[in-house]
């Protein structure tokens, strides 16, 4: 998965768990099965299944384990901490004539125009 993928399916989970809060917020019950959410979807698309040979010592199988899901996590934190960086960048300015989640969707367009152009 490209990074530019990672980052817009992070502002998918960003933007649900927005919801998720207002909801609470006013007493409701999310109806989100985690499994079903979008971080649970990210984090299922995203981490590779890892095969230990049965043969593996303990060291060999947390080596290939951090092999195998270092670049995919730090891929992940890196979409995280740059949307965050892009959210504190306008809270910072004081702007408030845009909403977090119109902020997201323009990052989201922002980015799925750079992937058309890309292809």
């Amino acid at each position: 998965m490209e990074q530019s993928e990672i980052i817009l399916r992070a502002i998918g989970v960003l933007t649900e768990t927005q919801e998720m809060v207002r909801r609470l917020s006013k007493d409701a019950e999310p109806d989100i099965d985690s499994g079903e959410s979008q971080l649970g979807r990210l984090v299922t698309e995203v981490f590779p299944s890892i095969e230990i040979p049965a043969e593996s010592s303990v060291q060999e199988a947390a080596e290939a384990t951090i092999a195998a899901l270092m670049p995919v996590t730090i891929s992940l934190v890196g979409a995280f901490a740059f949307l965050f960086s892009e959210l504190a960048e306008v809270h910072d300015s004081g702007r408030t004539d845009i909403k977090t989640a119109d902020l997201l969707q323009h990052l989201a367009l922002r980015l799925s125009r750079a992937e058309g152009e890309d292809r």
